[in-house]
């Protein structure tokens, strides 16, 4: 709704005197105001409208917190509707003010921002993070607010019919490679395959969800759509970028795969170099195990997912980056089951698919899986290479990373898969955040040290003695754990004997190479002092000097 003057008099005088404080926030600005916390309002607002089923929410400049109209100065230079485009600029899918309206009451000038609910199963973000309201200040949205506006599914974009589509708009080659997916998949469900054979590509299309009624739909426009019928997206391209990096990470060559996406997911694989890679995986054999560096399928299903449950209302494109160790998969829109870890869990099943149309037109072509089977899969092919399991990276709310490892990151931790293949994938998944030396939680530590899979000391977590001796890697344990106490007051003795006295720093660098490798640099030098002040409480050394000056030398013993 546009207000005129008046009736927004009105809106304004009822919002002071029956303060919602959730959809309405009221500021002073007398001067200025921070452009940063206005975007952040613009995000908690919208997002409480949208909960509490608002058609719109209110930031109101020159009210005090008393409700007093006090006026304010905020941009008087006349460029107050500029601020329309500069929002855009941090807000997910392209959001903005409504309207700013600029009026005087009681002859003071008053701003007030007109801002729209977050859009159905969408949280409104600001530079990729989502806002609530807090008293009158802006919070990070909790995860049951997300949940309520994720969980707001209403129409399923992929399932409406585009106007003006018909089946001239539709690529043949596409049109003829679906039918064959389609009656090879009911032909594995002992469907007549004969029958089938007959049926006009309407029928067939009809059959296989991507058509309604005849009707083209967004789905058998995305799947099927001829290249040159892009216009009838209104300036949205369906489109898989692949980009191939130099080891500087310049782009060395990139190349645009849009509709049919059907056709594209093969010619996406085509460009990915994917050569051959040779390791030893067990520690019984001189011979190495020869693979290609990426799996078929593991690279389409990754790729087929994307597909499937990109948000298309972000009108974002998808993205795919070779670098010479790893390929990058990148789509718009929130990761529904939020953490990887509950894809593991024994029968789990999503909430719901954001594109449930296309989700099953994709699992009819044989394109994925709907039973939440997809990551586990992939996680198991790559167990078996005895390579890293793939990483989701769910930084951003609203873009889901994936990174897939094209060469072993940590011996031992592929020795290990490789000599326990009886290993859960839960416990795989574990152990293969600590070769990427992710966090762990501490629950989780104590579950792999209780198997004997880790060591260390919390967060520093190592493989274990047990493992080591099995992967035949005891040096790395030893450079990771350090030597025992008594070798190390002996090292310093003898520096000292010879040195007769020395600088902390000095001692350092002589004991370095003796030092726990896992440690980082801060780590080993609190070590270091830990030595020292024990060596002087049993009155080994002593100290003369204080801060860098300071100098460690032997005492006189009897």
């Amino acid at each position: 709704m546009i207000y005129i003057e008046e009736q927004l008099k009105i809106k304004i005088k009822e919002m002071i005197d029956n303060f919602e404080d959730e959809v309405v926030e009221f500021k002073e600005a007398k001067l200025n105001y921070s452009f940063k916390d206005i975007g952040k309002y613009f995000s908690a607002l919208g997002n409480e409208a949208n909960i509490r089923r608002k058609r719109e929410a209110w930031l109101v400049f020159g009210v005090d917190n008393q409700r007093n109209i006090v006026g304010t100065e905020y941009r008087k230079d006349g460029n107050l509707q500029h601020l329309k485009k500069e929002i855009v600029v941090g807000t997910n899918e392209r959001m903005t003010f409504m309207e700013i309206y600029e009026i005087k009451m009681e002859g003071k000038r008053i701003i007030a921002f007109q801002i729209p609910p977050a859009l159905r199963g969408i949280p409104t973000t600001w530079n990729g993070a989502a806002y609530a309201r807090e008293d009158e200040n802006t919070c990070p949205l909790s995860m049951d607010k997300v949940d309520l506006i994720r969980s707001q599914i209403g129409v399923d974009w992929s399932k409406e019919i585009v106007e003006n589509a018909t089946m001239d708009d539709l690529d043949f080659k596409a049109v003829e490679y679906a039918r064959r997916l389609f009656i090879k998949k009911q032909n594995a469900s002992k469907k007549s395959t004969e029958m089938l054979e007959k049926m006009s590509d309407i029928e067939i299309l009809n059959k296989a969800g991507l058509l309604i009624k005849g009707k083209v739909t967004n789905t058998a426009l995305i799947l099927l759509g001829k290249e040159e019928s892009l216009y009838l997206f209104d300036g949205f391209i369906p489109r898989i970028t692949w980009t191939l990096y130099n080891a500087d990470g310049s782009v060395k060559a990139y190349e645009h795969f849009d509709m049919p996406l059907l056709l594209a997911v093969d010619k996406v694989y085509a460009k990915i170099r994917n050569e051959k890679y040779r390791y030893i995986a067990g520690q019984q054999t001189l011979f190495p195990d020869e693979v290609e560096q990426y799996a078929p399928d593991v690279v389409k299903e990754i790729l087929n997912n994307c597909i499937a449950h990109s948000n298309y209302q972000l009108r974002g494109k998808i993205n795919v980056e070779e670098f010479e160790d790893r390929l990058v998969f990148i789509n718009e829109g929130s990761f529904i089951p939020e953490t990887v870890e509950r894809t593991l869990e024994e029968g789990y099943k999503p909430p719901y698919y954001r594109n449930t149309f296309l989700c099953h037109a994709m699992v009819n072509l044989y394109m994925i899986d709907t039973n939440a089977m997809g990551i586990p899969m992939i996680y198991q092919i790559q167990r078996e290479k005895c390579f890293p399991l793939p990483t989701y990276d769910l930084e951003d709310i609203n873009r889901v990373k994936v990174i897939l490892y094209g060469k072993i990151l940590d011996r031992n931790y592929t020795q290990l898969l490789h000599n326990n293949g009886d290993l859960d994938l839960n416990t795989v998944f574990l152990l293969d955040k600590v070769q990427k030396k992710e966090n762990l939680s501490k629950e989780d530590f104590t579950f792999l040290r209780k198997l004997g899979l880790v060591e260390g000391r919390y967060p520093n977590i190592f493989v274990s003695y047990k493992v080591a001796n099995m992967v035949g890697t005891p040096v790395d344990y030893v450079k990771n754990k350090g030597l025992n106490r008594d070798v190390y007051r002996q090292l310093v003795i003898n520096t000292l004997e010879t040195m007769e006295s020395a600088k902390t720093s000095e001692i350092k660098e002589i004991l370095q190479g003796a030092l726990p490798a896992i440690m980082d640099e801060k780590q080993q030098a609190r070590k270091v002092s830990n030595i020292l002040q024990s060596m002087k409480k049993d009155g080994i050394v002593d100290v003369s000097g204080t801060g860098h000056a300071a100098r460690w030398f032997l005492t006189k013993m009897d």
